[in-house]
């Protein structure tokens, strides 16, 4: 019987990753949004000001620890045995909540149906992280339009009853505490 070797995944996720994942990402920039907004300001690249007034800031991945815990004096290594990397973060200083947003998309079953069901398992990482800020942690996806397909509706369900969001497209910035 002749083996065969599996390519290792550069991507970091599915065949299709780089194709539509981070294509999907780039359209759903939730920066990119809010830029777009006539009272929305953003400043130095990342502060979020609404009607003039600061909401807070956003950030991602590494940046989230460099920016965010880093002011609050906090090593993740001495709380998690992992660095979670989150798609993006909007850090509400007027609410003291911590919105972690992760980004899925899908164009046919693969490993994100899977990777949903972990969404109470990475709000407690998070949380743990946050929790000595005082601030509250928030856990969202923004999903295409994919999950609107009735297979997924008992994670979808499962997502909420576990105290976590979710979102198709887009979401609202009531959501997020900025107006």
């Amino acid at each position: 019987m002749k083996k065969y070797s599996r390519k290792p995944n550069k991507s970091g996720g599915g065949a299709k990753t780089n194709f539509n994942g981070l294509s999907f990402e780039g359209r759903t920039s939730i920066i990119d949004s809010l830029k777009l907004h006539p009272d929305i300001q953003i400043q130095e690249g990342d502060i979020i000001k609404y009607k003039n007034k600061m909401i807070g800031f956003y950030t991602e991945k590494h940046k989230f620890y460099d920016t965010f815990l880093k002011i609050h004096d906090i090593d993740w290594r001495n709380i998690n045995s992992k660095k979670y990397l989150p798609d993006s973060v909007l850090v509400n200083n007027r609410k003291k909540i911590v919105y972690i947003i992760e980004k899925k998309y899908q164009s046919g079953s693969g490993s994100v149906d899977e990777k949903l069901q972990t969404c109470d398992f990475k709000k407690e990482v998070y949380t743990n992280l946050i929790e000595k800020t005082g601030y509250k942690t928030e856990y969202y996806y923004l999903l295409n339009n994919w999950f609107e397909r009735k297979e997924y509706n008992d994670v979808k369900k499962y997502i909420l009853q576990v105290g976590c969001n979710f979102f198709i497209n887009k979401i609202d910035l009531k959501q997020l505490g900025i107006f």
